[in-house]
């Protein structure tokens, strides 16, 4: 019988490609179900193979459990701490108590029960093989045969039985593909699933883009070029961004390589997807700039709080700054990562006259100051009496026909300002009354009705339009009754 043993690992091994340890592992499942079941499971049992022999022994065994536990099925396979004392004083509880029994036969086992425990742990074992060897592939492009298409998903042949799915939502516009084409996408993650691993693959990512420029631009891959950003509307336009590290390479001829070899043929790999490849700049301003190519950007605004960007250009660009259905300006907000509005030359700067009206009115209310004065701290760039306030005295200094005493009254006068509004604020919070739809809400009580209108929530529709957490920022209550409250005054809503 080892030899028997032996024999089988042997063939099982070299036939799965798995590790012979796996099959032993099986085998000695399968042998202990086998003394399990000729003993009508009313014992617990385990079986150890020799690795080198392939002689086995066959071991009863016991769990230790507390001396309180019930136990209602399978008694004979533990045994309480106090009985074990006896047996064995050493095992704590959770460890087992062995005792050595006659082995069966390897020959006379049901075979049916062998097989189906030999295949299940070596199809375990192969899943985690495909899982251990696809895993490390996340994040690159990979090629398979296209197997079957399922409502529009593509299911492809990775070979050694290894399935992957482009989801419909992940291919490149309307795209289309026939039972056995070869078919390139980006892998994103390998997913379990009842029948087995699944790769999960893209090509309709960002990722694909850029692996894509990898794979035909060398330089990319050399790291001598890098790619700073992505941007795609899938099957339409892409744009991507790219620097080089080294001075002497121009890393946009670079991408697009001789007669525009390089970004063909990422551009067929995508159905025609085409892409504009875009210098990145250090500086936002710049970056933006090239971003909006092919349209031509004659002036910018920065807003840094907002992470916004205004952009003119000719009023007879306009349209071409937009782009078909918004894409340009989409595309190169997505890119840049800054909020952008594109608007006419002429637009700008009416937007422009009209802040600093109302800029050079905060100034003059807040500070007691001329005209010309509050004009002349917006040209300089100070837009609210914060700045004033609070930035350093040497960056106002630098402004002509401005001294130390000068700078100082500005200063105080903003803070004194700022300090005002703010006791105004909150006066007008603490004369906050709430409505009366909102004092007759159930669960609600007058003080927790008056701190909400301190808050400005005073109405009823007010409360329906917070969030839970919101409303634990105002009110000292649990969670649960900030969200009764909520749905209390949402409830016109459902009606």
């Amino acid at each position: 019988m080892s030899k028997e043993v032996l024999a089988v690992v042997e063939i099982m091994a070299n036939e799965k490609g798995v590790d012979k340890e796996i099959i032993f592992d099986a085998i000695e499942t399968a042998l202990a179900t086998a003394t399990r079941r000729s003993y009508d499971d009313e014992i617990d049992a385990r079986v150890a193979i020799n690795r080198q022999s392939g002689d086995y022994r066959t071991f009863r065994r016991w769990e230790v459990i507390a001396d309180d536990v019930y136990i209602e099925d399978h008694v004979g396979w533990y045994i309480r701490h106090m009985d074990s004392v006896e047996e064995d004083p050493s095992k704590a509880i959770g460890e087992y108590i062995e005792e050595e029994i006659e082995s069966i036969d390897f020959g006379r086992i049901g075979a049916q029960t062998a097989k189906q425990v030999i295949i299940q742990k070596v199809r375990e074992a192969e899943r985690k093989k495909v899982v251990e060897v696809y895993q490390k592939r996340v994040g690159e492009i990979l090629t398979g045969q296209v197997k079957r298409i399922d409502r529009g998903d593509v299911i492809l042949d990775m070979g050694d039985n290894v399935d992957a799915m482009i989801p419909r939502s992940e291919l490149v516009g309307r795209e289309t593909f026939r039972m056995g084409d070869r078919v390139r996408g980006y892998l994103q993650l390998v997913e379990f699933r009842p029948r087995g691993p699944q790769l999960i693959m893209s090509r309709a990512c960002n990722e694909m883009l850029i692996e894509l420029f990898k794979i035909e631009v060398p330089e990319i891959a050399d790291d001598l070029i890098d790619i700073m950003s992505a941007a795609r509307d899938v099957g339409f336009r892409a744009k991507i961004a790219v620097r080089a590290n080294d001075p002497r390479l121009d890393p946009i001829g670079a991408c697009v390589g001789m007669r525009g070899g390089r970004v063909q043929a990422v551009t067929n790999e995508l159905n025609g997807e085409r892409i504009d490849i875009i210098l990145w700049d250090g500086s936002d301003a710049q970056f933006v700039i090239n971003a909006m190519a092919p349209a031509e950007v004659t002036s910018i605004m920065v807003d840094e709080d907002k992470h916004s960007m205004d952009l003119a250009v000719e009023d007879d660009s306009l349209s071409q700054a937009i782009g078909k259905n918004g894409q340009n300006i989409r595309l190169a907000s997505e890119l840049t990562g800054w909020t952008l509005n594109v608007m006419t030359q002429t637009s700008m700067a009416e937007k422009h006259e009209i802040e600093s009206k109302d800029q050079v009115n905060v100034f003059t209310n807040n500070l007691d100051v001329d005209e010309e004065m509050a004009e002349v701290l917006v040209a300089e760039g100070f837009s609210t009496l914060e700045e004033v306030a609070y930035v350093p005295a040497a960056e106002m200094l630098d402004i002509d026909g401005f001294d130390e005493d000068i700078v100082a009254e500005l200063k105080q006068r903003a803070k004194d300002a700022l300090l005002t509004m703010a006791i105004a604020e909150e006066e007008k919070q603490a004369l906050a009354e709430p409505e009366q739809d909102l004092l007759d809400l159930d669960g609600m009580e007058p003080d927790m009705a008056k701190k909400l209108a301190a808050n400005g929530v005073k109405s009823q529709e007010d409360l329906a339009e917070l969030g839970t957490d919101e409303v634990l920022d105002i009110l000292e209550i649990d969670e649960e009754r900030a969200a009764a409250l909520i749905m209390a005054a949402r409830a016109p809503w459902f009606e």
